[in-house]
């Protein structure tokens, strides 16, 4: 399949999922708890599952030698040279509450590594995606290529993070110590907190905690845009786990520094 085809299938995949959790979206639905009333909450919905087995079917129908990675379904063929990383709704906990602060996260590994991503968020009809040599967004509005801002100055970065819960011991006192160093700091962001770096709006995200699902499809997107992202020791991110990103190699490098541990 040439890159154009690629483009068109993952079009594909964003609008059947979308087409899948838009009936659900503030709406009544079923709500499941991952955690079984263990703290944190791990919510899971209709809308969820809805929209990775249709994604599921597609690949499987079209690529039936890739492998596929899933938040609600795991993983098969996980040694495949091509494997898809999907999160058919990253930001449930938005989603659940009415905010359109979520997307569908569909990424591509090839040799374990993140070759191509796309973040869809279908109620407000955006679609960010990269393939780490260039990013670009989607809208009513029409494309434009997405570039990150040049920022080195913690003091002038506007932070970003899901939340600070996500933070425990020393991964919280660095944390706390960074945001309170920073511009501006904002929660709740999930998936567009990445996507805003790559627009240029925001500056730094720190997070802890992520999966691969949470993080692959959107390494293409910041790293084509001019970005940087990676695991807080300087390694890959699409393991997930402590994860920075900045817009700017100069902060991205000083953070490095800062939250060694």
């Amino acid at each position: 399949m040439s890159v154009v085809e690629l483009g068109r299938f993952m079009n594909d995949l964003a609008e059947a999922s979308g087409r899948a959790i838009l009936p659900f979206f503030r709406s009544h639905f079923g709500l499941d708890d991952k955690a079984r009333g263990q703290a944190p909450f791990d919510p899971v919905t209709e809308a969820d599952r809805a929209a990775e087995v249709v994604m599921r079917r597609m690949i499987q129908e079209t690529f039936p030698g890739h492998g596929i990675l899933g938040e609600e379904f795991g993983g098969e063929r996980l040694d495949a040279e091509c494997v898809w990383v999907l999160d058919p709704i990253d930001g449930t906990r938005a989603f659940i509450t009415g905010l359109p602060s979520w997307g569908t996260l569909i990424g591509l590994k090839r040799s374990g590594a993140a070759v191509r991503g796309m973040m869809h968020q279908p109620f407000l009809g955006e679609r960010f995606y990269g393939d780490g040599g260039s990013a670009k967004l989607r809208n009513a509005a029409g494309e434009r290529p997405l570039r990150t801002r040049r920022c080195g100055d913690l003091a002038q970065a506007l932070l970003c993070t899901t939340d600070p819960r996500l933070f425990a011991g020393e991964e919280a006192e660095r944390f706390r110590a960074i945001e309170g160093e920073a511009r501006l700091s904002r929660y709740g962001t999930d998936c567009y907190a990445y996507c805003m770096l790559a627009a240029g709006q925001v500056d730094l995200v720190i997070e802890s905690g992520l999966k691969p699902y949470d993080i692959v499809a959107l390494i293409p997107i910041v790293e084509g845009a001019g970005g940087v992202v990676t695991a807080w020791d300087g390694g890959p991110a699409t393991e997930g786990g402590r994860i920075v990103a900045a817009g700017d190699p100069r902060l991205h490098a000083a953070m490095l520094k800062r939250l060694a541990i």
